[in-house]
């Protein structure tokens, strides 16, 4: 298994400037190397404290590409409904370049109704909108001289500069949530599938969807599965719950009041069930995180457990992506907690 970290900002003007929280996310990127977590990543999200400062992920790559020379950068996720596949894709080639080969391009459908109605982009269809995108991002970067004529975009032959350093083009993971389909698709498609932690037996089934689909295709391997987890490494259990409780409840309050939307009557059939796992989010909170294994927080051994019997409950994964600054958690604390993440829990999942 390896060790990724992701930023997740949950911010606004009353807690942290954008400048506060992105030199601390760049002092945790400087140790990233050194620690062996070999990827980071961040999302993009608009408008709202619930990821709202980070607008621009592949910007955050350009930065934070200079400041390592191993992590891999993988975008977790940029959203094609709000950017013109040209724009994209050219954009993805060239933090590519900047970064030596090292981008990992990560896509997802969005999923927020006060997005899409801002940027005046319909829920309905999104899934369509989403294929096509993706599809024509990776023809633009893999090939030249593309042209398409399709549903939401249409442009005459183009060759997109610079052409992206990975050859025939950058890694591609797909973002899903809930949908067999989402994680059947990626399967098919032999990309990568990012997740957040389900119920073990609800993530086991989705992730046998995925690498049944990856298999059926014809991919060697059984493909690559990555999942988010808060995390928090103390000696003490005591002090990593007074760290880290209120960090975690107020992210689960953020998320609700930014997809709120869901369970006050927007409704969509591209989006089935929307509307009850938001409710579930409603009533979401640190006992409950607690119960799904979704957060590694503790002494170094009850991490190692927790990780252990969430991974065998699952069927396996190959990336854990952990956020490590969230709530009002010091820079301090962070890099504290993965130094010693790093010495005492790492070499048991080498």
């Amino acid at each position: 298994m390896q060790f990724g970290i992701q930023f997740f900002p949950v911010e606004s003007p009353e807690t942290s400037t954008g400048a506060a929280y992105w030199d601390k996310a760049l002092s945790i990127v400087d140790a990233i190397d050194d620690l062996g977590f070999t990827s980071l990543r961040t999302v993009e999200h608009y408008f709202h404290r619930y990821g709202g400062y980070s607008p621009a992920p592949l910007a955050f790559f350009a930065a934070a590409a200079q400041r390592t020379k191993k992590a891999r950068l993988i975008s977790g996720a940029v959203l094609p409904a709000f950017s013109h596949p040209l724009k994209l894709a050219s954009e993805i080639a060239f933090v590519d370049a900047l970064s030596h080969g090292r981008l990992e391009a990560g896509f997802a459908r969005a999923f927020l109704p006060h997005e899409f109605e801002r940027f005046g982009v319909a829920l309905d269809g999104s899934r369509e909108r989403f294929e096509e995108a993706v599809a024509v991002i990776v023809k633009l970067l893999r090939e030249e001289k593309v042209s398409h004529a399709g549903k939401f975009w249409s442009f005459p032959e183009t060759t997109i500069y610079p052409r992206p350093t990975q050859r025939p083009h950058p890694p591609v993971w797909i973002a899903a949530v809930q949908t067999p389909s989402s994680f059947e698709a990626a399967g098919r498609l032999g990309y990568g599938v990012m997740a957040i932690p389900l119920r073990g037996e609800a993530m086991r089934d989705l992730l046998a969807v995925y690498r049944a689909a990856w298999k059926a295709a014809g991919h060697p391997g059984e493909g690559r599965a990555m999942l988010a987890f808060h995390m928090y490494c103390s000696p003490d259990a005591a002090e990593a719950r007074a760290a880290c409780e209120d960090g975690i409840n107020d992210y689960l309050r953020a998320f609700a009041d930014a997809a709120k939307a869901w369970t006050t009557g927007v409704r969509s059939t591209d989006y089935p069930g929307y509307d009850a796992l938001i409710a579930q989010i409603e009533k979401a909170n640190w006992n409950s995180q607690v119960a799904n294994g979704a957060m590694l927080v503790g002494a170094p051994g009850h991490i190692r457990a927790t990780l252990e019997a969430y991974a065998k409950s699952v069927g396996g994964f190959e990336i854990a992506s952990m956020q490590v600054n969230f709530g009002r958690m010091s820079l301090e604390q962070s890099l504290a907690s993965m130094r010693l993440f790093s010495r005492e829990v790492m070499p048991a999942f080498a």
